[in-house]
Order: C-alpha cells, then sequence, then structure tokens
C-alpha cells in the first residue's frame, strides 16, 4: 500500500517562517486532522452516509462553515475520510510488519497486527472497509472505486506474502490469490464478531491462518 510524503520546506515569496499566513496554514491543517478523526470513527460506526458538516462540527466544537470551508462538499469529505482510515490503517499494520522477513513471518505479522486493528479498535466502529464496503459495492463513483482500491492492496498484499512464502519452500504451494481472498472473508467476519463480543474470533482467526502454512511434503 503506498505511502504519502511531504516536504517541510517553503520556496518563494519571500515569507518568513511563522507569519500570520503560516500560522493561518498550521491552524488550518490541525483543523482538517481533528476533522478527520472524527469523520473516520463516525464513518466506522455510522457509514460514509453517516457524515455531515453539521455533526462533526458539533463533535469536534468546529463551526460548520468552517468544515464545509475545508472540504467543500460531502463526497470531497468521503473521500478525504477514506485516505486518512487507510494512512491510519498503514501506519498501525503494513508499517510494523515490514521488519518481519517477507513470507510466513511477515504474513503472521501481518494478522497479528490486523487483531490488534480490529480488537483494540482503531476506529470506534471496527474496520472501516467493513463498515463501509457493502453500502457502496453497488454504487459506482468515486467513493466505492476507493475502497475497492484498498480491498484490493490489503489482498494483494497477503497474496504476496503467500508468494514468499511458496517460493521460499515454506508452505505448500497453493493458489495464493483465492487463498488471500478467503483470508480477507475470514477477517471481514472476525470484526463483525468482535463487535458482536466473541472473544474466540482471534484465536478463530489465527487457525485459520495456520490451516494455509503447511510445510511441504
Amino acid at each position: 500500500m503506498r505511502e504519502a510524503s511531504r516536504s517541510d520546506s517553503m520556496r518563494g515569496g519571500g515569507r518568513v517562517a511563522g507569519g500570520p499566513e503560516d500560522k493561518r496554514l498550521l491552524r488550518g491543517a490541525r483543523s482538517r486532522q481533528l476533522v478527520l478523526r472524527q469523520a473516520v470513527d463516525t464513518a466506522s460506526l455510522d457509514g460514509l452516509d453517516g457524515l455531515s458538516f453539521g455533526k462533526l462540527a458539533a463533535d469536534t466544537g468546529l463551526s460548520k462553515a468552517g468544515v464545509q470551508t475545508l472540504f467543500k462538499t460531502k463526497e470531497t469529505l468521503q473521500l478525504a475520510a477514506l485516505d486518512f482510515a487507510r494512512e491510519m490503517f498503514i501506519d498501525a499494520v503494513i508499517r510494523p510488519a515490514r521488519t518481519r522477513p517477507h513470507g510466513v513471518q511477515r504474513l503472521r505479522a501481518l494478522i497479528d497486527y490486523w487483531i490488534s486493528y480490529a480488537e483494540t479498535p482503531l476506529f470506534a466502529g471496527g474496520c472501516y472497509r467493513v463498515a463501509n464496503m457493502a453500502d457502496f459495492d453497488s454504487r459506482p463513483g468515486p467513493v466505492r472505486d476507493a475502497l475497492v482500491r484498498d480491498q484490493h492492496d490489503w489482498t494483494a498484499t497477503i497474496a504476496h506474502e503467500l508468494r514468499h512464502a511458496v517460493d521460499a519452500g515454506e508452505i505448500a504451494d497453493l493458489d495464493t490469490d483465492l487463498a488471500a481472498f478467503q483470508l480477507d472473508a475470514v477477517l471481514c467476519a472476525a470484526n463483525t464478531a468482535l463487535r458482536l463480543g466473541d472473544t474466540e474470533a482471534a484465536d478463530k482467526v489465527r487457525r485459520v491462518v495456520e490451516s494455509f502454512l503447511t510445510p511441504p511434503a
């Protein structure tokens, strides 16, 4: 999954760092982050359709006009919330797992970090994709496209580590794309089970994962 980078340098115009314009931009950036953090929690509970400028203003203490100035339209807000949630997911699940070698070790790490992400949970309503995919799977448009991209990137990450495990002789040969699809389905089911209070959901996930990691005969 891709990672965004940003330069801290300022060019041109002769502005002095810390001047009025810089402070205004900093306040805007802080307000945007505050709104988006609340938006992803709301979207995980009420869905992306549950986002509104008025509710986010009330929840963050900002003005409705101020929130609307930041995002202009509801669709822009929804897409920004998805991007924000995606980056949080990468920070919580993908990046920590990169310290492990490719293959079985990294796959297990990805699953362990995903379980922590869902159990904690990182978002108030659990996994943001699971909370919204069913609402948008039959609604063409940019929001659906963003959800599909995230889903594809996640299953591709799982499949990639399974391929490494097969190529390294760690596990028996298998259809890695099919296995990734099945593992993602288990994770989606586990997210729902965790929301319903199933205290054994994490153990069930690990047992299913291990069933795919059979050593070669």
